[in-house]
């Protein structure tokens, strides 16, 4: 017979995973939503949206909505490369620097 007590934290753990498949396939989230999808409390994402620094809407001028693939790509400003990607673009202008001289 299954242990009938259910802990806390299981009951957290399978929210999470609900939140996320449902996070998963909507595109419009609304402030709430954007937070737990970008891992920024709800402050910081009223703060980037008061400064408009974060793509977002408000119909009506009053509730926030934001597009889930506009933050994706929000997210994935200000790329750092890595050591072998700027090692790789040394060499090639090494490379073309001793082919032109």
């Amino acid at each position: 017979m299954a242990n009938p007590i259910v802990t806390l934290q299981t009951v957290i753990d399978s929210l999470d995973i609900l939140t996320r498949a449902v996070l998963s396939n909507k595109q419009t989230l609304n402030l709430e939503e954007a937070a737990a999808f970008t891992g920024l409390t709800t402050s910081y994402l009223y703060k980037l949206t008061s400064t408009q620094e974060i793509p977002h809407y408000k119909p009506r001028g009053k509730m926030l909505y934001f597009d889930r693939s506009e933050l994706e790509t929000w997210l994935r400003q200000g790329r750092v490369k890595s050591v072998t990607e700027i090692d790789q673009e040394a060499s090639a202008i090494v490379a073309k620097s001793k082919a032109a001289a």
